[in-house]
């Protein structure tokens, strides 16, 4: 062995608490490089083999009736390959708590061979000609505890249909299973999907030998035209009603994987360069304090020989090494890691064939990344070799130039200022740029702690101002066909109402231009008392009499702004499309929607007082009173909504577990490196101290203070940072049905900084030992490291 690894070796060994928590970082960041990126792609693979398997469609058309020949017809589209027909209906279940609402979506299977959407089956048999039999989505099956020849019934049209569930099934239609865009969460125990024959739907549901519901798969070859090929399509089934048309990329659950995928791949990405850049900076730090130290020994090897290549290859070894250690643990660590991850996405996503690749591609890219920033930070941080000549070596190195700092200068400050603390806060100042680095380490502890800490009430601000600003109704409900306004009278006469209110919701397609997009229409009364628009500025805006007002994300979508007039195609068959007027532009938090006076909506749909549903205030059994009601579709209660929500509160205090422990680990990395750093270069001082009479303790309680005065100092620059990575956060989780408000309560600032506070005072903890065992009297004879 060389002799310059020997001491390479021992220098090591002499700083290995130094090493091991740079390593540590390195670590930490190589495991979350590799795990996140192969659990991404592995995610991916499997979504889109699943889609093969089963067929997955591209284009979903909901219309209010079509008969199978006008199906047929797509096939006359260029582009177009397969075209089937389906009857689709949200319907209540009887379950045995009869204050439960639970609902179900009932899905006919097309009777063709290669049937579009095809289920995956997990246990049981397919579905058969019985009309008496059903098949039921895993998750749904899961949450209510349904197994293999139960019985479940729905209701339809107010009379129940007994079904024997003859098999558990996947579906690439719900990999994420929500019932609608404005659904706040998952809730599969209250919402499930099942699948019957399409004699029985056709004959339940009062669709004898038409559809609602169009499923289409494009040809590859015209996939990259699939905007044109879906005005074709709009324009051949105008007549029939279209309510909405659905590419696979807008397609609820596709959206919501794609956006999981997107997640994962950029926090592999952010956080990885985040870690490795604060270890890269800290080596730095680190390398160059080394050779400063190391000047007189660097001198006596130049002048035995060693160039000053071989000594800066001598140094920049320590840092490739840190980079080496902690790749090769990162990368073992990281395939137990991403097995755990795959298991869990196994667990919460219906994804039957999700298997597990190990992709050793990111073992090479991780080491060469860490690699690449080990050895320019350990380049830089040794740099000053070059410099280092050995006469001069031999010599004591000049001290910097001293001299009054500016706070002396102010007489009535300073004089009542300790001398203990007079030295902290000159040490403080002498070397600023120690001191930065710590001060912005302790920031960026603060800020990384501060994201976890706001995501965990971002859920829960969500919900109030949804449900507690916007809109206040205490229940939502919907007919299961569109009533006259009479119906609030005789529902009246069901529940006892402290308030009601109708409400019109009809799918429109709003364009401007060649921007379009498909909404759903809300209609309400222009004195409304449940709902309070307000501009995203916190102005309140008013219903207007004629016009439209649109949630902020949709006028972004379609580029308009309040007075820009805005094109309203009609899905009803036979009816014009209308222009209408940009008379506001509202902020909401979950769904994209535009509403309008009721009585100017019923003018637009050629129908006087008609109402699809009713907002109710009641102190009544709304849900059970209404379980029967023949003409109800749904019941939404706020306080249910609320309750689903709890339920989903332990995975958020998991997720803030797991990122305060990042920052955990990135700021106590940082204060330890800086502490050890700062104690090396001051034996001297210390030393000096002692024979002046300080004794271990009260040195130690010096540091402590400037590290105490860096982290205050650190805590409030944390703060505008912190508020700037929640909102980046927010940004890099925008989606088209929820807008997260960046609300940070002040008790959140401060459980951060008593978080950040604690991470610091365990890592001045750890450097105790190393004030207590230096060698003071050794310290003044010998200058050598």
């Amino acid at each position: 062995m060389k002799k310059l690894d020997v001491r390479l070796l021992r220098l090591i060994k002499n700083s290995k608490g130094q090493f091991i928590s740079i390593a540590v970082m390195v670590i930490l960041a190589l495991t979350i490089y590799v795990s996140f990126s192969m659990v991404a792609d592995n995610l991916n693979d499997s979504i889109f083999h699943y889609y093969d398997v089963t067929n997955f469609g591209d284009v979903f058309v909901e219309v209010v009736r079509i008969p199978k020949t006008a199906i047929d017809q797509l096939h006359r589209i260029e582009g177009v390959e397969v075209a089937q027909g389906r009857i689709s209906s949200d319907v209540p279940l009887r379950v045995e708590d009869p204050n439960e609402k639970v609902r179900v979506r009932i899905v006919s299977l097309p009777q063709e061979t290669e049937a579009i959407n095809g289920l995956y089956t997990i246990e049981g048999r397919e579905l058969q000609e019985n009309p008496k039999t059903t098949v039921v989505l895993q998750q749904f099956s899961d949450a209510r505890g349904i197994q293999l020849e139960d019985r479940i019934t729905p209701y339809i049209a107010g009379r129940e249909y007994p079904l024997d569930v003859v098999g558990i099934v996947g579906s690439p239609e719900y990999i994420y299973l929500m019932e609608n865009e404005e659904a706040l969460l998952p809730a599969p125990e209250k919402f499930g999907v099942i699948y019957v024959t399409e004699d029985f739907a056709q004959s339940a549901l009062g669709y004898q030998g038409s559809y609602n519901e169009v499923m289409i798969k494009i040809n590859e070859e015209y996939i990259h035209r699939i905007d044109s090929i879906v005005d074709e399509i709009e324009d051949e089934l105008d007549r029939y009603g279209v309510r909405r048309i659905v590419k696979r990329e807008d397609q609820l659950s596709h959206s919501m994987m794609m956006q999981e995928v997107e997640q994962l791949e950029m926090m592999a990405t952010a956080i990885t360069l985040l870690f490795l850049i604060v270890a890269a900076v800290i080596i730095n730090v680190m390398l160059s304090r080394i050779v400063k130290n190391d000047r007189m020994s660097i001198g006596v090897m130049k002048a035995l020989g060693y160039n000053n290549l071989s000594i800066l290859g001598h140094y920049t070894k320590f840092s490739l090494l840190i980079g080496l250690v902690g790749s090769i643990i990162g990368i073992i660590l990281s395939i137990p890691l991403s097995m755990a991850f795959t298991n869990m996405y196994i667990l919460y996503m219906n994804i039957p064939m999700f298997q597990m690749k190990v992709y050793y591609t990111y073992f090479v890219y991780g080491i060469l990344l860490t690699s690449a920033f080990c050895i320019l930070s350990g380049l830089m941080g040794a740099r000053s070799v070059l410099k280092i000549l050995p006469a001069d070596s031999m010599r004591p190195e000049a001290p910097k130039t001293g001299g009054r700092i500016w706070l002396e200068r102010v007489k009535f400050i300073w004089n009542r200022i300790s001398f203990s603390w007079k030295m902290v806060i000159r040490n403080i100042l002498r070397n600023k740029r120690r001191a930065l680095f710590l001060v912005m380490g302790i920031a960026l502890t603060y800020a990384i702690t501060m994201v976890p800490v706001f995501m965990s009430s971002v859920w829960n601000n969500l919900f109030m101002l949804q449900y507690g600003e916007f809109q206040t109704m205490q229940y939502n409900i919907d007919f299961a066909a569109p009533m006259n306004h009479n119906a609030l009278r005789e529902l009246s006469k069901v529940i006892e109402v402290d308030r009601i209110e109708p409400k019109a919701e009809v799918p429109f397609e709003l364009r401007n231009g060649w921007k379009k997009k498909a909404v759903s229409i809300i209609g309400v009364p222009k004195d409304t008392e449940f709902y309070h628009f307000k501009t995203p500025t916190g102005e309140s805006v008013d219903l207007p009499r004629n016009g439209i007002i649109l949630v902020d994300r949709l006028a972004s979508t379609l580029g308009v702004s309040t007075g820009d007039e805005i094109i309203i195609k009609n899905f009803m068959p036979d009816k014009e499309d209308q222009s209408i007027e940009v008379k506001g532009i509202v902020e909401q938090y979950l769904g994209t929607n535009a509403y309008m006076d009721i009585e100017a909506m019923n003018d637009l749909l050629g129908e006087k007082g008609v109402i699809t549903g009713v907002l109710v205030d009641s102190r009544d059994k709304v849900v059970p009173k209404l379980q029967d009601v023949k003409n109800i579709r749904q019941v939404q209660s706020v306080e249910d909504m609320k309750n689903s929500f709890l339920e989903f509160m332990d995975m958020m205090i998991y997720s803030v577990g797991v990122m305060m422990l990042f920052g955990g680990i990135l700021g106590f990395a940082i204060v330890y490196n800086v502490t050890i750093i700062s104690i090396s270069e001051r034996i001297m001082e210390f030393s000096s101290l002692r024979v002046l009479g300080f004794d271990k303790k009260e040195i130690y309680k010096m540091v402590t203070r400037e590290n105490g005065l860096m982290t205050f100092l650190g805590i409030l620059l944390g703060m505008p940072l912190g508020y700037a990575m929640s909102v980046g956060m927010v940004s890099s989780l925008a989606m088209d049905m929820i807008t997260i408000p960046v609300i940070i309560n002040p008790s959140s600032y401060v459980i951060t900084a008593i978080a950040t506070m604690f991470f610091v005072t365990i890592a001045q903890l750890a450097t105790i030992r190393k004030i207590y065992k230096l060698n003071f009297m050794d310290a003044l004879k010998n200058r050598i490291s």
